[in-house]
């Protein structure tokens, strides 16, 4: 290359160079702050910055992860993202019914925290319960990991093991786990009637997930309880986050003769109204509705339309905060975003995911230091909540304090 020609592309690749920056400039004068393009101005100018000026040479696909999964989950923190290969995976396997230790997830900072166990589980049994992080799964830490690739990483074949690390309020260390993964046994809806603790009988109903189906269970279950004598009843939906939203749906017609139930609208989703039937719902005896901070999905639905219909009161903790609509959106590389499309509403308006379902009745449940047992047998579950009653407002609602899940 001679050199009259070599100052030649040295000139164009300036005048290129400047018409960009000119361009990026003339943008950003020209577009509010808090438009798109401003933005992604800041992320490049941060990331511009992090290449020239970080102590030693980044990662920079390690960091564009990172932010990337930031950004997820500060929209939601159910969201994930997923390269070709990771939602290729994620096609071939989700909701094929493999073995598992019975965890509902969600990502919190910077890792992956836990919504809830199932009762009976593996993850129950050895002590996780809403709230704990899992640090790694088989020596892969969740740090950044997509929420959707860390419920495959814990499903596989019967009575095969899976490792975790567990930080917890609990314990003051991170703790190891072996857990063996197995076929999941949902709770069944159970019921009783408790007649020994006030002048007038309680049916007592207790839901540890809401599947399909069991809306209509807990309707067998209130008119079993209305035949043996109960005159109010009591619905405990603490630790209840598994269950499609329809049938928190149908729970909440159960009890509502009329009224709107719950509406699920999104940027490009119109709204869509969902009411009770006359015809659906079973009962009008008074209601208790118990929750916690491990109540999520379609519990939420439940408890926020009853709550909002004042056919019932609330007792417990402000909920998880889950209840949308989520979706893979897919990408042009193969990879897919699945992300919250439509959130449900309370019928007062508020978005549960953001807002949660806070009680009118507040009631903190207690949980005092409780080992957890790093061997391969875990250790025994701590009891659940007791059933013992007190009277709040004429009514007779469960002492949930001091308790363990």
């Amino acid at each position: 290359m001679n050199r009259r020609f070599h100052y030649a592309v040295v000139a164009a690749s300036t005048c290129m160079v400047g018409v960009l920056l000119f361009g990026t400039v003339a943008v950003r004068s020209a577009t509010p702050e808090d438009s798109p393009y401003a933005q992604l101005g800041v992320f490049s100018d941060v990331l511009t910055k992090i290449k020239l000026e970080y102590v030693q040479e980044p990662d920079l696909k390690a960091v564009t992860m990172g932010a990337v999964n930031g950004l997820l989950e500060s929209l939601d923190p159910f969201a994930s993202y997923l390269n070709a290969a990771q939602y290729k995976q994620y096609q071939a396997e989700h909701g094929k019914g493999k073995a598992d230790i019975g965890l509902y997830l969600s990502r919190g900072p910077g890792y992956i925290r836990i919504v809830d166990a199932l009762p009976g589980s593996a993850a129950d049994l050895a002590g996780l319960t809403t709230g704990d992080v899992i640090e790694s799964i088989n020596k892969i830490s969740t740090r950044d990991m997509p929420l959707a690739a860390a419920e495959l990483l814990l499903q596989g074949e019967p009575a095969t093991k899976v490792d975790l690390t567990v930080l917890t309020a609990r314990q003051q260390d991170p703790i190891p786990l072996s857990l063996t993964r197995a076929a999941l046994a949902y709770p069944a809806v159970t019921a009783k009637l408790v007649t020994d603790k006030g002048p007038e009988p309680v049916g007592l109903i207790t839901v540890g997930a809401l599947l399909a189906g069991r809306s209509a269970e807990i309707g067998q279950k209130i008119q079993d309880l209305q035949k043996q004598g109960a005159k109010k009843l009591m619905l405990d939906l603490r630790y209840c986050g598994l269950g499609p939203a329809e049938e928190g749906i149908a729970v909440a017609n159960l009890f509502m003769d009329s009224g709107l139930i719950t509406y699920t609208q999104g940027q490009k989703i119109r709204r869509n109204d969902s009411n009770a039937v006359a015809s659906k719902a079973v009962t009008k005896l008074p209601l208790v509705v118990l929750v916690n901070r491990g109540t999520a999905g379609a519990a939420e639905v439940a408890a926020a339309a009853l709550l909002d219909s004042k056919r019932a009161t609330l007792v417990g903790e402000p909920t998880f905060g889950d209840a949308a609509v989520r979706r893979p959106v897919t990408l042009p590389d193969g990879g897919a975003i699945i992300l919250a499309v439509a959130k449900y509403y309370a019928p007062n308006g508020k978005a549960i995911q953001d807002t949660h379902v806070v009680p009118n009745v507040l009631q903190a449940q207690f949980e005092p230091p409780a080992p957890l047992d790093g061997d391969v047998v875990p250790a025994p579950a701590p009891a659940k909540p007791t059933t013992d009653l007190i009277s709040e407002r004429g009514f007779k609602i469960p002492l949930i304090t001091p308790t363990v899940k």
